[in-house]
């Protein structure tokens, strides 16, 4: 009797080790998932509703950097974007997992863009370590790729966070970026790092541009826009 229930015992605890491996080596930036908040998926069915309306050939997927083109980059998005019949997909606080299911969910559903312009992860960084945002990040790529073909696609490497360069943010950024641009294949998948665009030469975030060293202001939004233009339109066809 006894050895039966050392048996049962040392069963019970090699599938307790199994279930503790297992959540440990689960990557949840790469789980789709909604968030709670009666905002978040407001904005989320605003998009689907945009998007059945068609004229969409310029997607600018991401969290709230991107969401910003409609506070403080608002004029440069006028200039830049909305004679390209540009949709903006960029929610705040969003991290890869929920644009993963933004996706999955109407997001993209009936259109057939020319052209969509990733940027997220950030917000990926105090939980997920530089190789799991990657993989987050290439599994919307991924996602994207299947659902939309024909679409070509442009990652931006994630943008520097923290005023002063050499944080563990700031590394753990520039890791991902490097596994990150492994994806792109030159032809339907294209990446562009534009982070040294905001720095000053001695690798300063400075307030004149990211005043909480995260979110573009105006000027930041100029930068932005003027240093992937190029890209963009010969991604778009226009050169």
């Amino acid at each position: 009797m006894q050895r039966y229930l050392s048996m049962g015992s040392l069963f019970t605890a090699v599938a307790a080790m199994l279930v503790l491996q297992f959540a440990a080596a689960a990557n949840t930036a790469t789980e789709p998932v909604n968030r709670p908040q009666k905002g978040w998926m407001m904005r989320h069915e605003s998009f689907n509703e945009r998007v059945k309306q068609g004229n969409a050939d310029l997607l600018m997927i991401g969290d709230s950097i991107t969401h910003g083109w409609e506070g403080p980059g608002k004029a440069v998005w006028d200039q830049y974007y909305a004679k390209r019949n540009a949709v903006n997909l960029g929610i705040s606080g969003d991290r890869t997992e929920h644009v993963l299911w933004r996706l999955q969910h109407g997001n993209i559903d009936g259109i057939h863009p020319k052209l969509a312009v990733i940027m997220i992860g950030t917000n990926n960084h105090a939980d997920n370590s530089a190789e799991e945002i990657a993989e987050g990040v290439n599994a919307i790529v991924a996602l994207l790729r299947d659902k939309l073909p024909e679409m070509k696609i442009l990652i931006l490497g994630i943008f520097p966070r923290d005023e002063q360069p050499g944080t563990d943010n700031r590394k753990k950024l520039a890791e991902a970026n490097s596994i990150i641009q492994k994806t792109a294949d030159g032809e339907m998948i294209h990446y562009l790092d534009i982070g040294q665009a905001f720095l000053t030469e001695d690798g300063v975030l400075t307030k004149e541009i990211m005043p909480d060293a995260l979110h573009p202001n105006e000027k930041g939004y100029e930068i932005w826009a003027a240093a992937m233009e190029d890209q963009i339109a010969g991604l778009m066809g226009e050169k």
